[in-house]
């Protein structure tokens, strides 16, 4: 296994990975202010957003049903749990996209290849960890 989503399970007989991009963001908003530098303030963690990008090849690994598995996940509109191969708990991630690109066409138009790029977006959730620390 390498990182499971909800029930979702990324592994070569489903869907593999073979990048993680993680982007986090932390909100300093500014008010200005006359004859001064504008001032700052710090409001907490902001986005946190995490891509997948990987490929499914349904002759050598993963399956079609896959994709359609995470968006029937994603039409649900509900925020997993993240949790990776070692057990890190990344937090609750919403599915907010999921891109494709077929190619390789056997004659009835079945792709032999499929890249793919899942975008995730954190919850509000506080408690989560990732590897044993506080996110």
């Amino acid at each position: 296994m390498l990182m499971a989503l909800g029930t979702f399970v990324f592994s070569m007989s489903t869907a593999s990975f073979n990048e993680l991009q993680r982007k986090c963001a932390w909100r300093h908003p500014t008010s200005e202010r006359v004859g001064a530098r504008a001032a700052r303030q710090y409001l907490g963690p902001g986005e946190d957003t995490i891509t997948l990008a990987g490929l499914v090849a349904p002759e050598l690994t993963g399956t079609l049903a896959s994709l359609e598995d995470l968006r029937a996940l994603a039409d649900k509109g509900e925020a997993l749990a993240l949790v990776d191969g070692t057990g890190a708990v990344y937090g609750s991630y919403a599915i907010t996209g999921l891109d494709e690109t077929r190619t390789l066409f056997f004659a009835d138009g079945v792709p032999r290849r499929v890249e793919f790029q899942l975008s995730l977006l954190r919850d509000g959730d506080e408690d989560a960890t990732v590897g044993g620390a506080s996110a």
